[in-house]
């Protein structure tokens, strides 16, 4: 399957979005207090998921601009 530029986009809007979520959430969670230790560890696997998510999402956002680009390149000088 080709991704066009737009899929890229669309990859990469959606880490972009994780990551700011997830910060924000991370801030609220160092803000928290008097929660069980389990609460805490939940959510920081949580966290990591998520951003590993997101690490993954914009890695494949930024090969698919790069490829939709070149492709494109290609298509206008043939």
């Amino acid at each position: 399957m080709k991704l066009e530029r737009k899929h890229a986009l669309i990859l990469l809007a959606i880490a972009v979005w994780n990551v700011v979520t997830y910060l924000r959430f991370i801030k609220a969670l160092v803000d928290d207090s008097g929660r069980p230790t389990g609460y805490y560890v939940a959510h920081t696997i949580l966290i990591i998921v998520n951003l590993l998510i997101a690490a993954l999402l914009g890695t494949w956002g930024v090969r698919a601009y790069k490829s939709a680009r070149v492709n494109a390149s290609q298509n206008s000088s043939a």
